[in-house]
């Protein structure tokens, strides 16, 4: 069986990479994606899947808000499946979820940031696997890069000429086409459509080679910006999606 290109573009990027848990970056996701993620919900007590897990950012933040949440990653990389186990103390599986996936077990709900993009080799095998992991009336939390956005187009080539991306295995999503392509056995709870100048420049200050200092300075005004522009309308003006999906 081939390689998936994405395990060895995440091995050449991954110290690089840290750069989306610094403190500014983490205070974004917080604002802008835990919170809506997590509206509602009470995890104590659950068995919470961190897909594409990275080093664990997104499950410290379950466990800060919920500290009775038994939280599991899982990752295509060895070595974010090793940092995450130091970092969390929890499990972490290595595995590819556009490939069969079968660790044993099944959990209250999974949560993916940013990593459904980087499956477009098969993305129904993924929801398929996805699915599979989910008890019944499990819970899929997701952010993702939006393709409904007005700029798409200059994304799709940012990511053909930009080293950080694997343009061939690596796309935004549309969030209508993904829950068609998913097929029967989800249902939709919620979705929103946000993103704005801070989701480039302090979130993805990587890609945009926004200097440290520079970021630092950016980020309270930009986070006001955000929070005033996330109330427009539709789908157009906005980088990425929440959504909340629930397994049948």
């Amino acid at each position: 069986m081939d390689a998936n290109p994405q395990k060895e573009h995440y091995a050449a990027i991954h110290d690089a990479y840290q750069e989306y848990y610094d403190a500014e970056s983490v205070a974004y996701r917080e604002r802008f994606f835990h919170d809506p993620l997590f509206a509602g919900l009470d995890l104590d007590g659950k068995d919470v899947a961190d897909l594409a897990c990275g080093s664990g950012v997104t499950s410290l933040a379950i466990r800060r808000r919920f500290p009775g949440a038994r939280t599991f990653g899982f990752d295509l990389s060895e070595q974010a499946c090793a940092d995450y186990e130091v970092k969390v103390g929890r499990p972490a599986f290595v595995a590819d979820l556009t490939r069969s996936v079968d660790v044993g077990r099944t959990f209250d709900a999974a949560i993916v940031i940013g990593g459904l993009h980087h499956c477009v080799a098969d993305l129904p095998r993924t929801f398929a696997n996805i699915r599979s992991l989910l008890r019944p009336g499990g819970l899929l939390l997701m952010m993702e890069p939006s393709d409904d956005f007005l700029l798409a187009g200059l994304r799709r080539l940012w990511y053909r000429v930009d080293h950080y991306f694997e343009a061939e295995t690596e796309r935004a999503l549309s969030h209508d086409d993904i829950l068609a392509t998913a097929g029967p056995g989800w249902s939709l709870v919620d979705v929103r459509h946000l993103g704005g100048p801070a989701y480039f420049l302090i979130l993805n200050s990587l890609v945009f080679r926004v200097p440290r200092a520079m970021k630092r300075a950016l980020a309270p005004p930009l986070g006001a910006i955000e929070a005033v522009y996330n109330r427009l309308p539709g789908k157009l003006p906005f980088a990425c999606f929440v959504a909340r999906w629930r397994r049948d």
